[in-house]
């Protein structure tokens, strides 16, 4: 572990990049952090000129003074409220600044509501910021086992953005001579560190629910379908998740078996936790607003865009460093109008699991 400093801020900073890749792209004087017995390769290789940028980018915004919680109610005051409704006039005021700054500062309300009519329904932008608070309650209350009691708000994506830097679509692959279908591999795409991995793992997994597997649970031949192709596509989602969070393997999984769960870290079981969130957030949230969103919210093959890990963590193994702004957002996870819902899967670890 390494602490670091900054502006009257110690944050407890664990940091890394891939060995290989550090060493080979970057100029030397780089540190380690052993997270494991030594001579395993159970450890993690960091770069501070990067760690120290990335300390700068990652500061959340002071939070808005807090408000009494009582008074009327949002609902019994304003017109066509749909969640939310339930906080007092001044809690539901403080969040709405709070939002305006975290998405649209230089708008402000007018970037979601009409401003004859705050009630009226007609700009898409309000219509979506519902289904985005929804979303962001639910994965407060619901999905603790990965965002813990940190939590997330909309800064933690937007960071003072109409749209978060880093979202996916459906890749349609490289322009081909007619006739040639794209084989989905062997085209260098920054989604896999520039690798001639599948370059788009992120629909199959993240968007979709593929298997993410590379050992076969029975001997062949049968039942035995991971391909050298499946495999592949499963790295290309590790190298995706590895840069999202700027770390290395071993963040996760443990250099004897990557297969074994009770060797592993407990790192791994939140990645486990984390992409089904993403899948629900994509599938329950995102993909129902297609509908009524512009083709500047769409890839080029129409489908809207999508959250994925690098969405929230930004290339940091915690959004914001662990910073907690849901603490002073409470409201942000108590859920109105989002539905529970089951993913029905077994737990990391389990024997249905594995």
């Amino acid at each position: 572990m390494n602490l670091f400093t900054l502006k009257g801020r110690s944050l407890i900073v664990t940091i890394v990049l891939g060995a290989v890749f550090v060493a080979g792209c970057e100029r030397p004087g780089h540190d380690t952090v052993q997270r494991g017995y030594r001579g395993l390769a159970m450890e993690g290789v960091y770069n501070p000129r990067i760690v120290d940028r990335k300390l700068q980018a990652n500061i959340p915004p002071e939070p808005t003074p807090p408000v009494p919680s009582d008074g009327p109610k949002a609902s019994q005051v304003y017109k066509n409220l749909q969640i939310l409704g339930d906080l007092s006039v001044g809690e539901f005021t403080r969040l709405m600044v709070a939002m305006t700054s975290w998405v649209a500062p230089e708008e402000g309300c007018n970037y979601c509501h009409v401003p004859a009519d705050f009630a009226d329904d007609s700009l898409y932008t309000k219509q979506i910021s519902r289904v985005m608070l929804a979303m962001t309650q639910r994965a407060n209350e619901d999905w603790q086992a990965h965002v813990g009691d940190t939590g997330v708000t909309c800064y933690t994506c937007h960071r003072g953005k109409h749209v978060p830097e880093y979202t996916f679509t459906k890749d349609a692959g490289p322009a081909m001579v007619a006739g040639l279908a794209p084989t989905g591999q062997n085209t260098r795409s920054p989604t896999v560190g520039y690798t001639s991995l599948p370059y788009d793992p992120l629909t199959p997994f993240l968007d979709e629910a593929n298997d993410i597997r590379i050992i076969p649970l029975t001997a062949l031949p049968q039942g035995n379908r991971k391909s050298l192709k499946q495999t592949e596509r499963t790295y290309a989602l590790m190298m995706h998740i590895s840069d999202s969070l700027g770390v290395n393997c071993t963040h996760c999984h443990n250099s004897r078996s990557f297969f074994a769960w009770d060797q592993s870290p407990p790192e791994r079981t939140k990645a486990w936790h984390a992409i089904r969130m993403v899948r629900e957030m994509n599938n329950q949230f995102i993909e129902p607003v297609a509908g009524i969103l512009p083709d500047t919210r769409k890839g080029p093959l129409g489908d809207p865009l999508k959250v994925s890990c690098k969405t929230c963590h930004q290339g940091v193994y915690r959004p914001l460093f662990g910073a907690n702004m849901l603490k002073d957002y409470p409201n942000l996870a108590k859920r109105s109008g989002a539905a529970k819902a089951e993913t029905g899967e077994a737990a990391p670890g389990s024997a249905a699991a594995e």
